[in-house]
């Protein structure tokens, strides 16, 4: 579990924000939990972290609460700063008040670079949003590590979720032009991040050369774009 909080955050100073409690916004939680779950007392994350620990093992896999409680945060107008909830010392260690958990370094310009990749991840019309509205946190997909500028994902990381490159391959094939396949290049092996962008709009690398080929892409833009299952393109 990578745990982020307040992408829009960063109006409330440093000590105040270290004092935040979850009952200065939250009257009660009862609501905001699910039925079954156990009465929760406290007055901050502790009261949570407590049972939810964060993901050592940063497995590939959907992260239901640190998910949810991210993306209720990260909203835009939001005004949660992430010291709510952790410890930082910058361009030392960061971590989640309530555990050891030490998340790795984050300086203070990356701090501020991680609150606008929260609010993409929370709200943006690309792949990001997508998987957050899927409880998949950033850990899911970058191994653990604080994400920072530039960082890419290899794709085992991405088959560990979608699949094999052969059943993705046989998901894609076209009926009219089954040798017109993303995920059957004759090119070989090609990244997953080449074509499918997380924090920006995907684009199809086939069309570099192939200019008259009718190919679609999920969360791209202009011609290339394709609704996501539920959707429409935009």
């Amino acid at each position: 579990m990578l745990v982020l909080s307040g992408g829009h955050a960063g109006a409330a100073s440093k000590d105040s924000a270290s004092k935040q409690s979850c009952a200065a916004c939250h009257s009660e939680f009862s609501s905001l939990l699910p039925k079954a779950h156990p009465p929760v007392t406290g007055k901050d994350v502790t009261a949570c972290t407590k049972c939810h620990a964060p993901d050592k093992e940063a497995k590939a896999k959907p992260k239901p609460y640190a998910a949810r409680l991210h993306l209720s945060h990260a909203q835009p107008g939001a005004e949660v700063d992430c010291l709510a909830c952790h410890t930082w010392k910058p361009g030392k260690t960061l971590g989640v008040k309530g555990t050891k958990a030490n998340l790795g370094v984050l300086s203070k310009e990356g701090m501020e670079e991680t609150k606008k990749i929260f609010a993409s991840w929370s709200s943006s019309k690309y792949l990001d949003a997508h998987h957050g509205k899927k409880n998949v946190t950033c850990s899911a997909c970058h191994e653990g590590k604080v994400p920072e500028q530039g960082d890419s994902v290899e794709n085992a990381r991405c088959l560990a979720c979608h699949g094999d490159e052969e059943k993705l391959a046989k998901k894609t094939e076209p009926k009219d032009f089954p040798d017109r396949n993303p995920h059957k290049s004759h090119l070989g092996t090609v990244n997953c991040t080449v074509c499918h962008g997380a924090h920006k709009a995907s684009k199809i690398y086939c069309l570099d050369c192939h200019k008259n080929f009718n190919m679609k892409i999920p969360f791209g833009e202009g011609p290339q774009a394709k609704p996501a299952a539920g959707g429409k393109a935009k």
